[in-house]
């Protein structure tokens, strides 16, 4: 089995962008000579720039084919794009109706458009080959796994993430070792408050670098570093990379940190942090009002949901000053 052209479909969002990347590497470390094309939206696509197991990037224009009265353009994209992309593998990691449409028309003849079975909308009708999924739920890294598993491929070792280095904000001067706290996330019911970030800020005996975009305003003390709303995602990788320590609650950001860095503390009030959480073993979670690693909760119960009070951001914010 040899593969000469291969498109990952993957459009959004970034949390998921970043788990499908160690089966892309899988995927290029068998076929090191095929053409590998991503699809992607353009908002992510940052995350993706020089990546050497990608050799072309495909923009999806999302915001500019969407709705009803749009789609005879978009039927034209998706014409123009699968005659122009004949693809011999195209992997839908997406699983959505209108991915699996793109995947078919990208698929070359005699080609194979693979995805996995709990693909929504109709889209595993559209899949030459449907990979079984698990019975219980996994994360996302490990259910994306499961297509290059179909076709023989498994880690060997640990997990090839092939994030950019990033790009230093621009007047960012710190020049001592910072936590970097990204409190804020699109999803409801998981970020912090106004208060308590600023009472994170104020507890931290370390310098903190604020990052993240959020509508809400924040007053942090004069020693913190706010570049709420400041900073692109080269920028936040650096920030990443460059940080002591990274906290932030259950969002994309998290995972680009999870994929960088053991040095990660992710909060969580309801979502389960053994399906969304970091992937990274070594990396820490809070939830119900505990402390404990990955590796740890895999082993263990999880906590119950229990919002977070006063002393549990005191808590965090000891916890990180102590490692």
């Amino acid at each position: 089995m040899s593969f000469r052209t291969i498109l990952v479909v993957k459009p959004s969002s970034l949390g998921d962008v970043v788990h499908t990347l160690p089966s892309v590497a899988l995927l290029k470390r068998a076929w090191p000579k095929a053409t590998l094309r991503w699809l992607v939206n353009p908002e992510w696509a940052p995350l993706l720039e020089g990546n050497p197991d990608i050799d072309e990037l495909i923009v999806f224009p999302r915001r500019e084919l969407g709705g009803i009265a749009k789609l005879p353009k978009q039927i034209r994209w998706i014409r123009h794009t699968g005659a122009t992309y004949q693809s011999e593998l195209v992997v839908d990691f997406q699983g959505l109706l209108r991915s699996a449409i793109i995947g078919r028309a990208c698929r070359a003849p005699g080609g194979r458009l693979i995805g996995l079975s709990d693909a929504r909308e109709g889209a595993r009708y559209f899949y030459d080959q449907v990979v079984q999924t698990a019975a219980n739920p996994e994360h996302a890294v490990d259910r994306y796994l499961r297509l290059p598993a179909e076709l023989g491929l498994k880690p060997a070792g640990p997990l090839d993430w092939r994030l950019p280095q990033g790009t230093r904000p621009a007047g960012f001067t710190l020049d001592q070792p910072f936590v970097l706290l990204h409190p804020f996330s699109r999803g409801a019911g998981k970020s912090l408050s106004a208060e308590e970030t600023e009472l994170f800020c104020k507890a931290a005996p370390f310098p903190v670098v604020l990052a993240g975009k959020t509508d809400v305003e924040v007053t942090p003390s004069r020693t913190v570093v706010n570049l709420l709303n400041r900073t692109t995602i080269p920028e936040l990788i650096w920030l990443i990379r460059n940080a002591r320590f990274v906290v932030s609650v259950d969002s994309g950001p998290m995972h680009i940190a999870a994929a960088l860095t053991p040095n990660l503390l992710s909060i969580h009030t309801w979502s389960d942090p053994a399906l969304v959480g970091p992937h990274h073993p070594d990396a820490w979670v809070w939830k119900g009002r505990t402390l404990l690693q990955v590796r740890q909760l895999r082993e263990t119960p999880q906590p119950g949901v229990k919002p977070l009070t006063a002393p549990d951001i005191r808590a965090v914010a000891e916890f990180v000053a102590g490692l």
